[in-house]
């Protein structure tokens, strides 16, 4: 089966910025918060204080996957020049999306950049409360004068647009507002990172949250699942779960693979990532080539 990792990171180097201040690396794939927290986001194997392109091919061709789509976040910090430079060095594995805090005062010239420069068509923003632009920024609205103007230009540019925005509960859980994006921009496609995000208790969040976004223009990434499940192990029966109520109520042609390397396989195994899926019994096969190659080659690489 082909495969196609749709959420991933490279990382040059680790420099990432959230609600406890800068990360910054300290080797063995550990790093530090400013407040004084320590966290491990790469396997020492993998990286000490980078996840490099050639570390993650080397991973993919492991596990058979094709390609992947390289986004980004603050938590590893921005990489779009890195990620850029892996598109032109290994086209035939990646795509990338790139990125841009709008708050900057010359975010327009930021945006500009990406997409007449650097000629990129997915624009990524992590918005959550817990590790992206809400973690670090005062609250606002999705649908509000934050965005307006980036996701009017970027959908005149025939841009995907990919948002995660977090987990139920927390203030960057606008379901309502990226329903109105998606229906003001019904021509632009829309990926939601982690199937929304959902925890152990989240059932009928995630029930309401995908019967508001069933629309023709949105689709939804399947990447950190178990990570959100913690403490559960697997084979994730509550992520399994999940699965089977997306596939219900939105689809397969709706549901896009992806992993969120690096830190996830710091808990678990790259492959059980891919496995916990293709051995539920949730799927036909032809559904498992949508999720894991068909819907991604649409979305990202039509």
């Amino acid at each position: 089966m082909n495969i196609i990792d749709a959420h991933a990171h490279i990382i040059e180097r680790i420099a990432g910025f959230g609600s406890k201040g800068e990360l910054r690396p300290l080797g063995n794939g550990k790093a530090r918060w400013a407040n004084g927290d320590e966290i491990f986001l790469i396997p020492s194997q993998l990286g000490s204080y980078d996840f490099t392109a050639e570390s993650f091919i080397s991973l993919m061709n492991e596990e058979g996957v094709n390609k992947a789509v390289l986004l980004q976040g603050s938590f590893y910090g921005f990489q779009n020049e890195y990620s850029y430079d892996a598109t032109k060095k290994y086209p035939e594995k990646f795509v990338s999306a790139g990125t841009l805090d709008p708050f900057c005062k010359q975010k327009n010239e930021l945006l500009q950049r990406l997409l007449d420069i650097m000629k990129i068509r997915i624009i990524k923003f992590e918005v959550s409360s817990g590790g992206g632009l809400m973690s670090y920024h005062k609250d606002f609205d999705l649908d509000g004068e934050v965005f307006n103007d980036i996701f009017s230009t970027i959908a005149n540019y025939g841009c995907t647009l990919v948002l995660d925005i977090g987990s139920p509960g927390m203030p960057s859980f606008q379901i309502e507002a990226v329903r109105k994006v998606a229906m003001t921009y019904p021509e632009m496609k829309i990926v939601i990172c982690h199937l929304l995000a959902p925890t152990l208790n989240d059932a009928h969040e995630l029930e309401e949250g995908l019967r508001k976004l069933c629309l023709e223009n949105v689709w939804f990434d399947l990447a950190a699942i178990p990570w959100n499940l913690a403490p559960e192990t697997y084979p994730y029966p509550t992520g399994r779960k999940y699965l089977k109520m997306a596939k219900n109520i939105v689809g397969s042609k709706k549901m896009i693979w992806g992993s969120d390397v690096p830190s996830v396989i710091t808990r678990e195994k790259y492959s059980n990532l891919i496995s916990f899926i293709t051995t539920a019994n949730i799927f036909t096969d032809k559904e498992l080539e949508e999720i894991f190659y068909l819907n991604a080659v649409d979305v990202y690489f039509a």
